[in-house]
C-alpha cells in the first residue's frame, strides 16, 4: 500500500511564460513545466527511449520528447494515439511558503526507514 507524502521543492519557480524545467525531489529526476498558464510536474526521462524530457517542448496540452517526437499528455501521462505508453504526473499543491509535490511512499519505508 501507497501513502501521498507531499515534498517542498527547493527551486524558484521561472518567471517565463512557458518553461521546462529539471528538478530533483524525494529523490526522483522530475520535470516542472508551465504550460498554458498552468504548472505540471512529471518523470524526466521518456518511456520510448530514455530522452531527457527537460530538453522538450510543449504543444497543445503534449510535453514533446526532443528525441524521436513522442508526445504526451500534460494531464494524465498517457501517449499519443498509437504510442501504447505514458508518463508518470504528480501532484502539485501551493503553498504560501512554496510549491511541494505530492509523491507516493511505500508504508514500510515510510514507518521502518527501508
Amino acid at each position: 500500500m501507497r501513502t501521498l507524502r507531499w515534498h517542498k521543492l527547493e527551486i524558484e519557480i521561472p518567471r517565463d511564460e512557458e518553461f521546462i524545467v529539471p528538478v530533483a525531489v524525494a529523490g526522483k529526476k522530475l520535470c516542472l513545466i508551465r504550460h498554458e498558464g498552468k504548472l505540471y510536474l512529471t518523470q524526466r526521462s521518456c518511456p520510448h527511449a530514455g530522452g531527457q524530457l527537460s530538453g522538450g517542448w510543449c504543444k497543445k496540452g503534449m510535453l514533446i520528447c526532443p528525441l524521436h517526437r513522442y508526445g504526451y499528455n500534460l494531464e494524465n501521462g498517457r501517449g499519443a494515439e498509437g504510442q501504447g505508453d505514458y508518463i508518470d504526473i504528480y501532484p502539485l499543491r501551493i503553498d504560501s511558503d512554496g510549491l511541494y509535490a505530492g509523491i507516493k511512499e511505500n508504508l514500510f519505508k515510510r514507518f521502518f526507514g527501508r
